[in-house]
């Protein structure tokens, strides 16, 4: 009998010093991100176009430090992204709700005396369970337009109005299925609201979201769909093709409605030249009309970009045409007028 206790306790002391020799599977700890700052002047003197981001005039300004964290261990990975500055200032999560009280007691609703020094842009875990379907909690970029909020990802530094009155984040959770290695899917339960990590206690995971997808190394193609009580239904095209190996184009198109025939349509194109190895010329050409429920006007917007690149900077001089059906604008006089033009320069470095 003992002998059999001291090779079951060698056994196990064996196994033991071999589980601390294992390795996890483990990657590094990834560490990514970017700066910008840039230069804006609208002919105007003040300012006049109402998208998101690169809004202040004639001044050298910031728009935002971002930080990106991503570790994997196994088949559990983790992202967390953090921006500090006014790019996306308001439309992410707070670091400090600075909640105000009015007489009675009660939380005045949208009010905040913090000031905004950081913003979360993601924060999130994913669960692998096979190589084909993956889970993934938490407060996620959208999955909704072509153009992002760190302007690494974008050619064009100012935004389109597709961007600016469409989602930012959505707080939920989604499964993606890949069905063959070109086509995948998507669906998700989300937050009743757009942008907020919190939803209403009596709404819950309100909204429900899809995609369908398609994805080779010269096409990319994205149809997206969300619909809730709250949020309201949106549905958005994306799609990217590489004609050549100099000419690119982008496309975008979507349709967002909610109650009183709130909501807006529109589409936009996005062709771009690489002139050469270190300097690309891009245009952006968008329609964008808003429902009756929310002014029944129309804008064109055409933005003209370059991008040079140097050693993880990029340099973005712009010029921007804005034109409304009505008199929404002001001219340099500040008189009502149905057009608005701007140009900037923006410096953009990603590490």
């Amino acid at each position: 009998m003992k002998k059999v206790l001291c090779i079951l306790s060698l056994a196990l002391t064996t196994s033991f010093a071999f589980a601390q020799d294992e390795t996890p599977e483990t990657t590094p700890l990834e560490i990514s991100g970017s700066g910008d700052i840039y230069y804006k002047y609208d002919f105007a003197k003040v300012p006049n176009i109402p998208t998101s981001f690169a809004t202040d005039q004639n001044s050298v300004s910031l728009g935002m430090l971002d930080i990106a964290l991503k570790k994997k261990i196994k088949n559990i990975s983790f992202v967390g992204e953090l921006s500090f500055g006014p790019r996306g200032q308001r439309q992410s999560l707070l670091n400090d709700p600075g909640v105000v009280y009015d007489d009675n007691g009660d939380v005045i609703p949208n009010v905040s005396t913090s000031g905004d020094s950081f913003h979360i842009q993601n924060l999130y875990a994913s669960y692998a369970v096979t190589d084909k379907l993956t889970l993934t909690a938490g407060y996620m970029g959208t999955f909704i337009g072509y153009e992002v909020i760190s302007p690494v990802a974008n050619f064009h530094y100012s935004t389109s109005y597709l961007f600016s009155y469409g989602p930012f984040q959505n707080a939920g959770v989604k499964a993606n299925y890949a069905i063959t290695e070109k086509f995948g899917a998507m669906v998700g339960v989300f937050n009743d609201s757009w942008n907020v990590y919190q939803a209403d206690p009596q709404k819950g995971l309100n909204a429900v979201g899809g995609q369908l997808s398609y994805v080779t190394d010269k096409v990319s193609g994205y149809l997206n769909f969300l619909d809730g009580s709250v949020s309201g239904t949106i549905v958005d095209l994306t799609g990217s093709f590489q004609l050549t190996d100099k000419f690119k184009l982008g496309l975008n198109a979507a349709d967002f409605s909610n109650e009183g025939d709130v909501g807006y349509t529109g589409a936009a194109l996005y062709p771009s030249y690489a002139i050469s190895d270190a300097f690309s010329l891009g245009l952006r050409g968008e329609y964008f009309k808003f429902k009756e429920g929310s002014g029944d006007t129309k804008v064109t917007a055409f933005t003209l970009s370059g991008n040079y690149k140097i050693n993880g900077l990029t340099i973005i001089p712009e010029f921007r045409l804005d034109s409304n059906s009505e008199e929404v604008f002001v001219d340099s006089d500040l008189l009502p007028t149905k057009s608005a033009s701007q140009v900037l320069i923006a410096l953009v470095y990603g590490f």
